[in-house]
């Protein structure tokens, strides 16, 4: 296989460089916001939580932004012009999120940008993205009301993710005829619209299989000490727990389910995609674990195999969903501003939202009229807290 790579990797260079060929109309000067006009390189926006509460989810798709950049911009660019990245951390604040997607915007003049990785923080820079007419994508922020609000579909907003109904339906389908489960107790964070949405769409579809929601705990982000709501738990009988919440409390709940002597199967959505989840949780807690995802690098396809090695590569590890996340949702980027009639926000919005059949390495996507990809999505099981299966199920 170690053979192979130099020229699967020539060839996607090839291939990204050719898609970027196409030439950009308009002329103009650079002075308006979400405007490259008349400028020597693309400059696009990273706005992500590179510190703070969630910075393993910011950190890691930045490295996969990067990755792609570098790629591209060894290719020769988009249209013959270098990506120039500007990058900011929001510090896992919503408010600074704003703050910086206005900045970007505004006195940066980027024509898109990429990020914040959490819903809350993504969907605070919407207004402002529709304000200056500069897209905003977001890898990770899967809430469903992300890119649909009460008036509509968010013209300017747009994710490269799946969104919560869709992985609290597919969690639920896997309980139900994977796991042959009939009842189902939830333990969610009761902060978080995140784990709220998952939690409301398992159930509906949990239920709908015939399957009980025998009882239903909450916690809030921040907690440490869980041994209440596990006790009230263990003293129900139910096949599976699920679990819709970030790594930081999911890791350390499910360490203590398992010292009490919860030893069902631990269903989780991509939240627990983190290294940290096994610093947390500790291996022998981390058996019989499954959580919905974006990837796997159990996965064989050749587009999987190539970015895996590639990542490898430059940072001397494995790379996760999010750095997968990142990396497609910057040549998703890439691809729009190259198929763009003008290089501004507006043209590189009706590209975005024309994408179809986009070969990302998280799954061939195309965008919906919401804005949303129309994508697979993948359940990981976890052995030791080891990856040991991945089941890719199509939307």
């Amino acid at each position: 296989m170690n053979t192979t790579q130099p020229i699967l990797r020539r060839v996607c260079v090839g291939l990204i460089a050719a898609a970027l060929g196409l030439s950009l109309a308009g002329c103009g000067t650079n002075t308006d916001p979400g405007s490259n006009e008349g400028t020597d390189t693309i400059k696009i926006g990273v706005n992500y939580e590179q510190s703070g509460a969630v910075a393993t989810y910011g950190s890691d798709s930045v490295d996969g932004i990067m990755m792609a950049v570098d790629e591209v911009n060894a290719a020769g660019g988009i249209n013959g012009k270098q990506v120039e990245i500007v990058k900011y951390d929001t510090k896992s604040d919503t408010a600074e999120a704003t703050t910086l997607a206005t900045k970007l915007m505004v006195q940066d003049k980027v024509v898109a940008i990429l990020g914040p990785a959490t819903s809350g923080s993504f969907m605070a820079t919407i207004p402002v993205a529709n304000q200056n007419k500069v897209p905003v994508v977001s890898g990770s922020a899967t809430a469903d009301k992300v890119t649909v609000s009460d008036s509509g579909v968010q013209e300017y907003a747009f994710r490269t993710c799946f969104n919560d109904s869709f992985q609290g339906t597919a969690m639920a389908n896997y309980a139900s005829k994977t796991l042959d489960a009939k009842s189902a107790i939830i333990i969610k964070d009761n902060s978080s619209d995140y784990a709220k949405g998952l939690a409301e769409n398992f159930t509906a579809t949990f239920t709908a299989h015939g399957g009980t929601i025998v009882g239903e705990e909450a916690y809030v982000a921040g907690d440490t000490d869980f041994n209440a709501i596990l006790t009230r738990a263990r003293g129900l009988e139910f096949d599976v727990v699920y679990l819709p919440g970030y790594y930081q409390e999911a890791g350390l709940i499910i360490k203590a389910a398992r010292e009490l002597g919860i030893n069902q199967p631990i269903l989780g959505p991509d939240g627990f995609d983190s290294p940290d989840l096994l610093n947390l949780g500790g291996a022998d807690a981390l058996n019989n674990v499954f959580f919905t995802n974006h990837y796997s690098s159990l996965d064989e396809d050749p587009k999987v195999i190539e970015f895996i090695a590639a990542f490898q590569a430059k940072y001397s590890k494995e790379p996760n969903a999010f750095n997968a996340l990142g990396y497609d949702t910057a040549n998703f980027v890439f691809d729009a501003v190259s198929r763009a009639t003008e290089a501004n926000g507006e043209a590189i919005k009706d590209a975005l939202a024309s994408t179809k059949n986009f070969p990302a390495v998280t799954g061939t996507l195309s965008v919906d009229e919401n804005h949303n990809p129309i994508k697979a999505i993948v359940v990981i099981g976890l052995e030791n807290g080891i990856q040991a299966s991945s089941e890719k199920i199509s939307s």
